[in-house]
Formats: C-alpha cells, structure tokens, sequence
C-alpha cells in the first residue's frame, strides 16, 4: 500500500474545485470512491474537513490517503517517457487542432471522441498530448476548462502560468461567452428559454440527474437556449449557452426539457424514437465559440469552431447552411 501524500497546491492551480484537482493528479480514482474519502474525513485541506466543490488556494496542503495499488500502477504507466515518434505525432495532431496562437494561448478544435483527461483504460488524451509543448524550462501548457469526450469544438489551453490564472479567473467571474451548438429531438416551446434545474451526480452511472436543491452535492444549474432552424417537428438546431459550468449541464438540461440531443448515449431518454435516415448515431454537440477576455488584460479572444464531419453530415441532410447564421444577432444572451 502507498503512504500518506500531502501536496501543495500551486499557483497555477489555485481556484480549482477539489475534485478536479484530483481528477488531474490522480485520473484513475473514480468519482464515488473521492466522496466516500471526503465524507470519511480521509481527504483533508490544511488539516480540515472539505468538500469536493471545494475551492483550492495557492500554498494549501492536501491530505491524500493510501489510494491503492491499482492506481499507482496506473500513474507509472502513464508516466513512463514517450518515443521520439509518439511525441512528434501527438505535436502534429494538436497543430492540426490549432484555431488561434500567441505567446499565451492556444485555442483548440478538439475533435469527438479524444478525451480530453486521463481515465481508466485511456492511453491517448488531450491533457497527454500537450506533454509534446513541454518547454526548456519544463513547463508544459495547461488546460483551463473541459469539454466531454464525445462533444467537438473549441478549448482553452494557457501557455504560460499567468495566463492560466488569468483565463481561469474569467471563467469563474463568468465573463466568458461560450456558444454551443446542437441538434435536438423535436422542437422546444418556446422557441427560445431559460433552464434551471440543481444538478447531482447519478451513484449509477457517469452521469447527472436532476436534483433538488438541498439534496448532497446538488448544485444550481443555468442554461439558454435559442431555435435556429428546425426539420419539421423532427429535429431542431439549437444554440445553448451554460450560465454556469457544470458537468454535463447541457447534455442534462436538453434531456430534462424533453428534447435531448440526439446521438446522446448517456442522456438520451425517447422511447422507440429512430433516427432519420443518414445521421449518424454520434453526439451532435459543438463547443461552436468562445469570447473571453485575453490573459494578457489586452482586447478579447473570440474564436468558433467548424461542424465536425458526422454534424456536417446532418447539417447537409437536413439543408441546414452555417452561412445563414449571424453570431452578433443569433447567440443568445
């Protein structure tokens, strides 16, 4: 069995939530495990109790239990050093991804289906490959939010400490504008409106559930969404906007208002419902755009993302046209 861990947090780590804290140090502890350490005082912050929405200061220690000998296993293997190769090819990928690039961020186009952290069973992700940007000085470009593995489209990543700190601050004042796009199944009523629900973790399975407010670990849960254009009664494409940023809020709140995203394998809740003919049974979800203020404190970074292929398909089918869509006066506020 390992020994007790005690660990200081970072600069660039201050303001993150604990569990996501530990889900970047340690990926193959599993969410229920993590609440079980906290609600047993195992886990424990400059020598107190804490939660897992618990935000992290610079300077704090945390208290990390023997964890197991199955995930150290896991952390020396993904620890080993990577080929010259392997390197080269996980470069190229993530150039392949680049949006935008300066001296302090780089914006993403992450394709479906690259994680974008380290789980069980995964060898490949996003927060790996950026090991390729390692600099002389051996920092390495950090990632400032989360995107779901099978959701495309934009992702922040700092290329310097500061701008870590700075990105990551915007997002916890929300003075970010983040724009995503989707197809639903069948059309909301009204054309355009404003979720609210408190959101829990599901002890099932990896997902959410809607929650009441007061119940453990529920927390409050925001969204917008606008009708672009629709298919008949069939589909719609939507614009959503998450107000705040919780684990599969959208994913969640496009379910709980009867019109989950189609291609949804966790979310997804019609029976006997059949795709039309053509589109691929894959999330149609796009982190589409984001405007946020740029690290450096000088003007605003606003970048979109393409459809990825399998949404660009449907897009074509359904005789919908991304050129008809005008951000400034589309995007909801």
């Amino acid at each position: 069995m390992s020994a007790i861990e005690q660990k200081t947090v970072t600069a660039d780590e201050a303001g993150m939530r604990l569990d996501r804290w530990f889900k970047a140090h340690y990926p193959g502890l599993g969410f229920g495990r993590l609440q079980k350490l906290l609600r047993t005082g195992q886990v424990r912050i400059d020598g107190k109790r804490a939660e897992s929405n618990t935000r992290i200061a610079k300077g704090q220690i945390v208290r990390i239990p023997p964890l197991g000998v199955e995930l150290a296993a896991d952390d020396k293997k993904n620890a080993r050093p990577k080929s010259s190769k392997l390197v080269a090819d996980d470069r190229a990928a993530i150039e392949d991804m680049m949006l935008f690039e300066d001296n302090h961020v780089m914006v993403l186009n992450k394709p479906a289906g690259l994680a974008v952290q380290g789980g069980s069973g995964l060898k490949r992700h996003l927060d790996g490959m950026l090991d390729a940007f390692t600099n002389q000085k051996g920092e390495k470009p950090k990632l400032v939010h989360r995107l779901d593995r099978e959701t495309s489209g934009i992702i922040l990543v700092a290329k310097t400490r500061k701008a870590a700190q700075e990105l990551t601050k915007s997002f916890r004042h929300r003075n970010t504008r983040k724009i995503y796009w989707a197809i639903l199944a069948g059309v909301p009523k009204p054309f355009q409106g404003r979720i609210s629900t408190y959101l829990a973790r599901s002890e099932e399975e990896e997902r959410m559930r809607v929650a009441r407010h007061g119940d453990d670990e529920a927390q409050h849960a925001v969204s917008l969404y606008s009708v672009f254009e629709k298919s008949g009664q069939k589909l719609s494409w939507v614009t959503l906007k998450p107000v705040t940023g919780r684990t599969h809020q959208l994913r969640a709140h496009a379910a709980h208002i009867g019109h989950p995203i189609i291609g949804d394998d966790k979310y997804f809740n019609i029976e006997n419902w059949e795709l039309p003919g053509g589109i691929q049974n894959r999330l149609h979800l796009l982190a589409r755009r984001i405007v946020i203020p740029h690290p450096s404190g000088h003007g605003m970074i606003d970048v979109s993302a393409p459809l990825p292929p399998h949404m660009q398909q449907t897009w074509n089918l359904l005789g919908f046209d991304v050129s008809d869509y005008d951000p400034e006066a589309d995007d909801p506020e």
